[in-house]
């Protein structure tokens, strides 16, 4: 099965997707078609041997859209001249709509000054083309100012016949069936007018047909301008990677689309990063907040791991590149945030099945309204009018508009804070979490041995750093460079160098330091020697117990103290899993450590339950487990270890690992080594999901309120009958109010 992208063009509202949706999944082989309207992608899986790309292109052409395959690869030249076409689209747009309006206008003056209601005196107009005194004239100007205004928005026509004829009427053929026959219907009236001046003069409706085109033009130009609002995310991501490299050796400035791995790239200061790399010489701080959201720079030197898009603070680097093309971490991150974009939540199902019979069913009312009242006995100015209003008022764009925005916003909010999404359906899913199980190592703790406790014997505890750090620099044991790390940050870096070590496999160091015999290693090794531990056997022991791994040092059979070190809790875990409790969501400790040590984890950050002593495999059981008893599970790890896990909980989430099988495994990847982008991912799925249904009430509101009130419901009781003008304007007035609601989630807290 193979699983393809399309760029799908001449889409405007939800029955053009679903039109797509509809012809493309009854080609033979397809199994799945999903079309965006807002990224105007088409995601199709389908059976080689059973359709090629050609029958699918050919299938969409003949639906009356384009389609052309998409291209995948991030590069700064493409997403630049599609920005550009973009904008010079909505330029031209602009101007014609600048044109219509003012035609528009002036037509209104022309038909509409002159039937003034309540009494007012009609507004003054040369007696040339007066409506009393020469009404051919009159009827001719309108015709004259209503023809360019057509022309502004002859995409309505072409699009929209274009697709009625094909058997797939969208919102285009909606308003130019209902433009036409305004215009239609006055050009006839123009020319009857000669017989019959009073009559036929009360009967044009060249403001109709203008008016509504121009309003439903405005309406679609603030959605086109503010849909690429939406798309911020994504644009700025692809401006983030220069688009030239200056090579160390030589000095040379090379378009970074032509790096390969090994080059070694000179970074200089406020530069960006070109490419993912790797530090061979120089210090620096990194500025990577647009990739992980932490605002804070990050200090950099040799063997250190640089994300082409970073930028380069203060200091000239030598950077070895270690991936190019769509292997950078930039590339997946834009790959993963276009996927989330381009896939539908469940919630947008009921939309998409409205929409796809929407039209047809629109147009079918608006007949039956025309008959009725025609049947009725109204004169057919008065059923024109009705069929019209129907028409204009009904187009589903906001309808189309309500989820895919939301989802736009959301995950372009998501990735700003440093939270990647894989999908729509993800992001809704997150939401109903009520249960999130945490792996302990690297997720709710550091992930890196560091000295927690120091407890000197006879000794200052300077000198018991010193003797320490110097034994324990001739080892490559984390837990030696936890000692001589920690030293360092007690300003010890000058500490003497041992004339021999001994490495005691299983219990320690013996070295040789100023002629002196030192020992390091447990407590084994020390009672080998003779040496008495009574002293401090107590605080060892409690160490022990809190998962901490306690470390003796003796001089000349002298005791000097010891040093405990474990892998300490990060500073936000505690803060994040209140706040995850104080929404109510159960919170569970994941660890194959032994019971103590989990337990003492546990209560420091204050979980709900720990579950220790669990092998990696078995992991993904006790996410089963907990599924079993109506649990929504998030599973919470590093993506390698816990990737079974991941993939059994409903969401799995990655933390502080852009990793290649973190982003594959993984529902959500959070960049930033932080636990409280949890709660803010399950925050920003409750905001969106709100949005989503704020969206889709008042698209459904409106069509539900807005048909009956044009079909002439109110005129039965009294009161007015709704004109096309306002009908127009009230359909794009909906369809910016949802575009506009999805906008203001970008401006969340989360």
């Amino acid at each position: 099965m193979r699983e393809e992208k399309y760029d799908i063009s001449g889409m405007h509202c939800a029955a053009c997707s679903a039109s797509v949706e509809r012809v493309t999944r009854k080609l033979p082989g397809v199994e799945r078609s999903d079309v965006n309207l807002t990224t105007g992608i088409m995601t199709i899986a389908y059976d080689e041997s059973q359709v090629t790309p050609e029958q699918i292109v050919a299938k969409v052409e003949k639906a009356g859209f384009g389609a052309v395959l998409h291209a995948d690869t991030p590069q700064q030249s493409a997403p630049a001249d599609a920005q550009d076409q973009e904008a010079r689209e909505l330029r031209q747009r602009k101007w014609e709509l600048i044109v219509a309006g003012v035609l528009s206008a002036v037509l209104l003056y022309v038909s509409m000054g002159q039937m003034l209601p309540f009494g007012l005196p009609a507004l003054p107009l040369p007696d040339l083309v007066s409506m009393h005194t020469h009404p051919v004239n009159f009827a001719l100007l309108q015709l004259l100012l209503t023809i360019p205004v057509l022309y502004c928005g002859r995409r309505f026509f072409t699009g929209g016949f274009k697709a009625l004829f094909h058997g797939n009427p969208n919102m285009d053929s909606l308003v130019a069936i209902g433009s036409a026959c305004s215009f239609a219907y006055s050009v006839v009236m123009t020319f009857l007018i000669s017989d019959d001046p009073h009559t036929y003069v009360h009967n044009l409706y060249y403001e109709s047909a203008a008016v509504v085109l121009t309003l439903v033009s405005l309406g679609k130009f603030l959605e086109s301008r503010n849909m690429q609002k939406t798309k911020g995310a994504i644009t700025a991501l692809m401006q983030l990677a220069p688009d030239t490299a200056v090579l160390a050796d030589s000095g040379r400035e090379v378009p970074t689309a032509q790096l390969k791995p090994g080059d070694v790239m000179l970074v200089k200061p406020g530069a960006r990063v070109p490419a993912d790399g790797q530090v061979l010489q120089g210090e620096s701080s990194i500025n990577e907040s647009m990739l992980t959201g932490e605002s804070i720079p990050v200090e950099k030197g040799p063997g250190s791991e640089v994300i082409g898009g970073s930028v380069n603070l203060n200091g000239a680097l030598r950077v070895q590149v270690t991936r190019t093309g769509q292997d950078t971490t930039l590339a997946r991150i834009i790959r993963f945030v276009e996927d989330a974009q381009g896939k539908k939540a469940p919630i947008s199902k009921t939309a998409d099945k409205v929409a796809g019979v929407f039209v047809p069913t629109v147009i079918a009312l608006a007949l039956l309204s025309a008959v009725v009242w025609a049947i009725a006995g109204q004169p057919f100015a008065f059923v024109l009018r009705v069929f019209t209003s129907v028409l204009v008022i009904a187009c589903p764009c906001a309808l189309g508009l309500a989820t895919p925005t939301a989802i736009m916003v959301g995950t372009g909010l998501g990735a700003r804070h440093g939270i990647l999404i894989r999908s729509g359906e993800i992001l809704e899913i997150t939401h109903s979490v009520d249960t999130v199980v945490l792996d302990k190592t690297g997720t709710v703790t550091a992930g890196k041995p560091a000295v927690t406790a120091v407890h000197p014997q006879g000794v200052e505890t300077r000198e018991l750093l010193a003797v320490a750090a110097a034994v324990e620099s001739a080892s490559a044991h984390p837990l030696a460079q936890a000692i001589t790390d920690y030293a360092a940050q007690q300003e010890l870096c000058e500490f003497p160098h041992p004339e021999s070590v001994e490495n005691l496999s299983g219990r320690g160091l013996r070295a040789v330091l100023d002629g002196e015999t030192v020992l390091a290693g447990n407590r084994r090794l020390l009672e080998e020697a003779g040496i008495d531990l009574s002293p401090l056997l107590d605080t060892a022991a409690q160490l022990s117990a809190q998962g901490q791994t306690p470390m003796f040092f003796a001089r000349e059979g002298m005791l000097l103290g010891l040093i405990s070190v474990a892998d300490p809790v990060k500073e936000t875990s505690a803060a994040a899993i209140r706040r995850m409790r104080e929404s109510g969501i159960r919170t569970v400790l994941l660890t194959g450590d032994n019971r103590a040590a989990a337990e003492h984890i546990g209560t420091l950050v204050g979980v709900d339950e720990v579950i220790a002593e669990v092998l990696p495999e078995e992991k993904a059981g006790v996410v089963q487990r907990l599924q079993q008893q109506g649990r929504t599970v998030m599973m919470v790890g590093d993506g390698i270890n816990d990737a079974p896990a991941l993939t059994q909980a409903e969401v799995g989430c990655a933390i502080g690992s852009g990793s290649d099988i973190a982003i594959e495994s993984a529902d959500i990847v959070l960049m930033r080594d932080d636990l409280q982008d949890v709660p803010r991912a399950l925050r920003l799925s409750a905001l969106t999901l709100r949005d989503i249904k704020q969206n889709l009430f008042w698209a459904f509101c409106y069509n539900t309120v807005g048909i009956p009130i044009a079909a002439g419901l109110l005129y039965c009781f009294g009161g007015p009958l709704l004109s096309p003008m306002f009908a127009g304007a009230a359909m794009s007035l909906s369809s910016v109010c949802v575009v506009g609601n999805a906008l203001r989630l970008g401006r969340a807290k989360l």
